[in-house]
């Protein structure tokens, strides 16, 4: 009987997907599309930028910066500069968790740029799609790419459990007459969240099936202190970003309060999955602040919040991110786009 590795292969079927794949990169108009779309991207980074800037009124908010202490200007700048720090560190997590060998600068990088993404444009555009295109150009397995995103969602949000727990439990914000939830209820939400949190770490210390099964995919467990590092990381990020509007106010409002209304502001984004949580956080901030703080200065502190959380570090993921396509598209560097 023949030896069926050398005989001739059949050419692929048209009903292939791969054949499907192959012509379809072939056709000659295939370059143009990938340009098209990078451009049409980068438009919408620009009209998001310019739209967002439209809507401020500068000469207000450069009226009540005027009275920040620069030393409390540049404190805004560095703890926003920690918390993306700290947030780069996720993956890093994630790198130890699936055991991926990636240098720890470019994972780094990597994260910088779709977390700044994720922010402004959304967790689908941001923190899915930009992991999952950089991730596999570097070769990592779909399979590592959703661990290595599921870790790093899951330290966000977890850490998030933990602190919104604590402030929510132990000093509840006032809530307007009007909110369907009072401050008793809030406290015993707060209770809850610290018990979810609580219950993941008592399940990653002493739960004996180190596997579980969710909607068709395989989640091990971290090590108690990997998930102890998790609600660290996040929680502290949670706390960064309390700090930098807390400076932005110029502290005329206690910290704990400034931390409550946030924590209650990122639950309202997600609801409405509105990207940037634009708007929703403002509207939180004033229907529950309002009375403590001018409105007019109140906006103008969050819009500076705006300024150096979101729209800077944009504008420099959207640099670093043309570098990568113009290094990635270079003849013979594979995967060369990230690589310090």
């Amino acid at each position: 009987m023949p030896d069926s590795r050398i005989l001739p292969q059949p050419a692929p079927s048209d009903s292939e997907p791969g054949a499907r794949r192959r012509k379809l990169t072939d056709r000659p108009w295939w370059p143009w599309l990938r340009r098209g779309a990078t451009t049409v991207f980068f438009g919408l980074v620009g009209y998001l930028l310019v739209s967002q800037a439209r809507t401020i009124e500068w000469d207000k908010v450069l009226s009540s910066l005027q009275d920040y202490p620069l030393t409390a200007s540049w404190g805004a700048v560095a703890l926003a500069a920690a918390s993306y720090l700290l947030y780069s560190c996720f993956d890093l997590l994630g790198r130890h968790y699936t055991g991926h060998t990636l240098r720890a600068p470019t994972v780094m990088l990597l994260t910088f740029v779709s977390y700044a993404f994720n922010l402004n444009l959304g967790s689908v555009v941001g923190g899915v799609a930009f992991r999952l295109r950089l991730y596999s150009r570097l070769g990592l397995a779909l399979g590592t790419i959703t661990r290595i995103m599921s870790f790093s969602m899951l330290a966000n949000w977890m850490g998030y459990l933990l602190l919104a727990g604590l402030v929510f439990s132990l000093k509840p914000p006032a809530l307007p007459n009007s909110w369907k939830i009072d401050a008793s209820q809030l406290r015993l939400t707060g209770l809850a969240l610290l018990a979810v949190a609580l219950a993941y770490l008592g399940a990653c210390a002493f739960s004996r099936q180190r596997t579980l099964r969710l909607r068709g995919h395989d989640i091990e467990l971290p090590s108690l202190k990997l998930a102890s590092l998790q609600l660290a990381m996040g929680a502290g990020n949670w706390l960064l970003m309390s700090g930098i509007v807390f400076i932005l106010l110029q502290q005329r409002i206690d910290f704990f309060s400034v931390a409550s209304v946030l924590l209650l502001a990122a639950i309202a984004g997600v609801i409405t999955h509105i990207p940037g949580n634009l708007g929703v956080l403002e509207a939180v901030f004033v229907a529950l602040l309002s009375q403590r703080m001018p409105r007019h200065d109140l906006l103008a502190g969050l819009v500076a919040y705006r300024v150096v959380y979101y729209l800077l570090p944009l504008l420099v993921a959207a640099v670093i991110y043309l570098v990568m396509e113009a290094r990635a598209k270079k003849p013979g560097r594979p995967g060369a786009a990230l690589k310090p």
